[in-house]
């Protein structure tokens, strides 16, 4: 059963029903009870949450990439450090010139790579990283 409702549209608006319900052959009142409907449904709402969910989960993965990277870049530079420590005599003033050489030469490369934005962490298959500490307990 259908209740009876009398509306109130200004005339341009019901000029635009109108044309809309004679070019798709409806009847007014069938083009009015659609666009209610979809006034009232709440999947606009559904829409904006579910894109709002897509968001928030590339932002994690994006922030567990950056994790990931950052826990690899300090444990590489941390067993560098105490590697080179402990096998690395002291030098003598010649040999810390060629170290200040190489170090230049170092920093160069790697101003180059950044510039070219190359990456070595993205060198690293994930697959690797994840097998790694457990192997390390080995």
């Amino acid at each position: 059963m259908r209740d009876r409702m009398n509306v109130y549209f200004p005339s341009e608006l019901l000029k635009q029903i109108t044309e809309l319900a004679d070019r798709k052959k409806l009847s007014r009142s069938a083009i009015v009870e659609a666009a209610v409907l979809s006034f009232l449904s709440p999947d606009g709402a559904d829409r904006r949450e579910a894109a709002f969910t897509r968001r928030l989960d590339r932002l994690s993965r994006q922030m567990q990439r950056l994790d990931r990277d950052v826990g690899i870049l300090a444990e590489t530079l941390a067993l560098f450090v105490r590697f080179w420590l402990t096998v690395t005599p002291p030098l003598p003033n010649a040999a810390q010139i060629k170290g200040r050489e190489r170090f230049e030469g170092f920093v160069e490369a790697l101003g180059r790579r950044l510039q070219k934005g190359q990456s070595f962490l993205r060198e690293i298959p994930e697959d690797f990283v994840r097998k790694a500490p457990e192997e390390l307990g080995k």
